[in-house]
This record gives C-alpha cells, structure tokens and sequence, in this order.
C-alpha cells in the first residue's frame, strides 16, 4: 500500500459517513448531507419531494421555481436556513412559510417580487436575518411585517429571536407607509439603498428602536419641507447609524438643489406648495345608464394625491357610487381613487345611487384643499317611454302624478319613475287612437251623408270617470247606422272595499288620479 493510503482512506471513510443514513430517499441530483440538502443550480421548477424530514438548511438558489406550492414545506418543520435566491417568485402566497417556525435566516434575493401581503411571512416568528434585494418591489404597505415577531416578546430570549436584519436594498421602491415596519422594534439594520424614494416619513422610522446600521443612499430625494426631519436628525444623532458613505444623501429635487447633499441645504430652502384644486363644471346633470367623467386638476409642490370620495348623506340613503381612476379600476367600497396631478371621477352606468355630493381633495406636505361637486341623475328619454306593467288591483292613490322634471319626481324610487312615466305613455296612446277613431268616421259619414243626426257619437259625461275601449259598445239603429255608447255594467277598474257609497258625490276612477274633464258632445 502507497505511503499516505491510510490517511486517505480514513478522509474518504469519515466523508462517507457525514452522508445521511437515509440517502436513498434524497432527491434526485440533490446532494444530502447530516441536516443539509443542496440542491443548487438544478433548472428545478418545484421544490422536489423526498427531503428529509430532520434538514435544517436547503439550499434551492439558481433554479426556475416561481411558486411555493401551499403546504409544500409543511414536512420542513425543523429548517433554520432556507435559500431561494435567483429564482423566478413573483409573489409569496400568505402562510406559505407558516410552519417553519424554527427558520432563522431566508433568502429571497434576485427574484421577481413585485408586492409583499400582510401575512406573507406569518409563522416566521424567530426569523433573524431576511434578503429581499434585487426584486421589483414598488411600495411597503403598512404592517407588511408585523408577523415577523415572537408571540411573547417579553423577556430576553424572545428579543434575540426576532427579526435582526431587513436586506431591501436594488428593489423600486418609492412609498413606504408609515406603519409599514410596525413591529420592527428589534432591527439592528434596515438598507433601502438604490431604490426611488423620493421621501420617508418620521413616522416610518419610529418602531426601529435597536437600529445600529441604516442605509439610504441612492434614491432620488426629493429635498422640500417633507424631509426636513431627516437632515435635522441626522445632524442631531442619527449620523451615528450611517456610515461616512450613507451620509451623502443627495438631492434629486427640486432642480435648483439636485445634486446637493441634503446635509448641506438649509432648513429654509426646503420648502413646500400647498395644493391648490381646481374641477370644472362644479355640477353635472346626467341621464341613466351613462357614463361620466370629471376631471379634477391638482397644483402644487410637491406634486398633490389626488382622491375623489363621494359625501355622505345626513339621512339615509343609497349605497355610495364607486369611483375609478382613469384606468377604469373600480374602488372597494366607493371611497375614492387617487392619482397624482389630475384625479378623474370615473362612473359607469350611472344609476339614481350615483346622485349627491362629491368631494376632490389634493394633499402634499404642505397642506390639503378640497373643492365640491354635485351630480342630478334624471331619467334618459328611452326610459320614460318604456312600456310599464299593468296596475295591480287594490286601494289605488288620489295623489296628482308628480312631473318628470320636478325634484319630487326625481326623488322617487326608478322602478315608481318607469311606472308613472309609463302611464304617462299609454294614457297619451288612448287618446290618439280614439283621435284616429273618430277622425276616420267623420271621413266616412261625409262621403255619404244622411238625415241630421244620423252619424252623432254620443259620449256620456264624465262624471263617474274615465272610459276605455272596453266600456264601448258599438251598436246599430233602426236605419242599420253604427253608434257608440258607453256600456256602464263594464266597469274601468275592479270594484274595491274603498268605493264610495251612495249619497256620496263620485269622485275619479281609482287607479290614474286624472281630474274629471267636463262633459261634451261629439258630431262627425
């Protein structure tokens, strides 16, 4: 045997022996070792199966998975280190890591995270140390990680567990809520360099009670009244946590300071314009079924949101109208959309709910104006020539019909506003055929004329009501002419419990509250 056999065989037999006893169940191309599994580099598009239950560290950068399956690391319960960089996620679905409550360190650097939800990382309650870097996170919503705490951070041992380093640094990030650390009070190091915040609230900093280590550089500051709290605190004692290169905070805006670093501008250089709004007409009348759009322009520094919201009523009332940006994307529970510079009332298919008051409101950092607006829905002309269903029998109302244009009739129901409108239609249509009727009779009786008298319509007075067509009894005298007259054992309407009784004087027919026109006499 070679000199140095021995020493190499005792290294091969000690490498084999720091595999797993259960290596036959390890993935395919994974490597597993004592409590790791490397499965790095793999074009895997899933996590595979078959990693042991016991592993603590896994390792899956460089591969193709663009989703975690739900429950798909439930048997994982034991990992205290997971590494998922330079994948393809684009979204972590809520209580996908809720059963690794052990995990202390997760990478999830150079994906293609656009949002985090709240309740994304629920279960991770000894998390230390989290990568976010490199993805395409646009804005931090307020409590995006509250669930990264221990359920009793009481004493000692559960503040060491909690999160210690929040990596956000290469994302696009240009709003952070102001309660978007919430939680964090155990941070020791927050980088949110080489993003594009333009600003970042006191507020947002606030729950960051341990922070040692905070890196800001690189975004385009917009220098106004908004970050005068920073350079100020950062004078004070907050360059203590910045390092000599995170102190050049440089100025993106406004123009006459850009490339300065905030450090070296004055208190009084940053300033704000407060908003000033302007919509154009302040009251709009529109008909049913149409769409409308209001714009609301918006000045001032910095550049104002802009939010549409529609007033509440002192009494109750409809439900409110959504609103939408111009976009089209509706707003849950109709509050109002925002948009920066020119907000744009978008309503679709007005109904009566979208009548009332709204509200243009344009906020910055230097104040907030609002500017109302009025909308009157009225009914389309299509819609009060709709054919209305037959009245149902019953105590009928003597109340005169309201007009169409009236407030009153504007403030009643639209199913009420279909019907009246539609009576309206179909009593107009009696009379022009009756019109036609007689019209055409008197032709007929001057191509043939007879005695006087002989072709007389005789209409009985109005006196106990109105008559229909089915009230008309079309007979012939003794000389074969025809005549109508009025049969009044056919009654207009259903008798009800509320006629009146004899002695009284008749009033109209109950059902269309028409006066009683005066009694005449019609000759063809």
């Amino acid at each position: 045997m070679a000199p140095g056999a021995p020493t190499l065989l005792l290294l091969l037999l000690l490498s084999l022996s720091s595999v797993l006893p259960c290596a036959a169940s390890c993935p395919a191309a994974c490597r597993c070792y004592s409590a790791t599994v490397e499965c790095g580099a793999l074009q895997l598009h899933v996590i595979p199966p078959g990693i042991p239950p016991g592993t603590q560290t896994l390792f899956l950068q460089d591969n193709c998975i663009a989703h975690l399956e739900p429950g798909v690391l439930t048997p994982l319960a034991s990992l205290r280190h997971l590494y998922l960089h330079n994948n393809s996620l684009h979204a972590l679905e809520p209580g996908a890591f809720r059963a690794q409550s052990r995990l202390l360190e997760l990478a999830l650097t150079s994906n293609g995270l656009r949002g985090l939800r709240v309740g994304a990382f629920a279960g991770l309650a000894q998390l230390r140390v989290l990568y976010l870097a490199g993805n395409q996170l646009v804005q931090l919503l307020d409590f995006t990680f509250l669930h990264l705490q221990a359920p009793f951070p009481d004493d000692l041992l559960s503040l060491l567990q909690r999160l210690q380093e929040l990596h956000l640094q290469e994302n696009s990030i240009e709003l952070l809520e102001d309660q978007a650390l919430a939680g964090l009070s155990s941070l020791a190091l927050l980088d949110l360099s080489r993003n594009q915040l333009g600003t970042i609230s006191q507020e947002a900093l606030q729950p960051l009670a341990s922070l040692q280590v905070l890196r800001l550089t690189e975004n385009p500051w917009r220098c106004d009244c908004a970050l005068h709290w920073l350079g100020a605190w950062i004078k004070e004692g907050g360059q203590r946590l910045l390092s000599s290169r995170d102190r050049k905070i440089m100025c993106a805006e406004p123009p006459r300071l850009a490339l300065q670093s905030l450090l070296d501008v004055s208190g009084s250089s940053l300033i704000c314009i407060p908003p000033s709004v302007h919509v154009e007409p302040l009251e709009v009348t529109a008909n049913l079924g149409e769409d409308l759009r209001v714009a609301c322009q918006a000045s001032g520094y910095p550049q104002p949101l802009v939010t549409w919201r529609k007033v509440a009523q002192p009494r109750e009332g409809p439900p409110p109208a959504q609103a939408q940006p111009e976009g089209g994307v509706p707003v849950p529970g109709g509050s109002g959309a925002s948009d920066t510079g020119s907000g744009m009332l978008f309503l679709t298919n007005i109904t009566l709910a979208h009548a009332g008051k709204y509200e243009c409101e344009a906020s910055n950092a230097g104040g907030a104006a609002r500017v109302p607006f009025q909308l009157l829905v009225n009914l389309s002309r299509q819609q009060q020539l709709a054919p209305a269903p037959p009245p149902a029998a019953g105590p009928i109302s003597h109340e005169p019909l309201p007009e169409a244009g009236s407030m009153a009739f504007r403030a009643l129901g639209l199913a009420m506003q279909t019907v009246i409108a539609a009576a309206i239609a179909l009593l107009a249509l009696t009379a022009l055929l009756l019109a036609t009727m007689i019209c055409r009779r008197r032709r007929r009786r001057k191509k043939a004329p007879g005695p006087p008298g002989e072709g007389a319509l005789f209409v009985n007075d109005y006196s106990e009501g109105p008559y229909t067509f089915a009230q008309l009894e079309e007979l012939r005298d003794e000389r074969g002419h025809e005549m109508f007259v009025i049969d009044r054992s056919k009654p207009l309407f259903a008798e009800s419990p509320a006629e009146t009784t004899e002695g009284t004087e008749p009033g109209p027919a109950q059902g269309l509250p028409l006066q009683p026109p005066a009694a005449y006499e019609i000759h063809c």
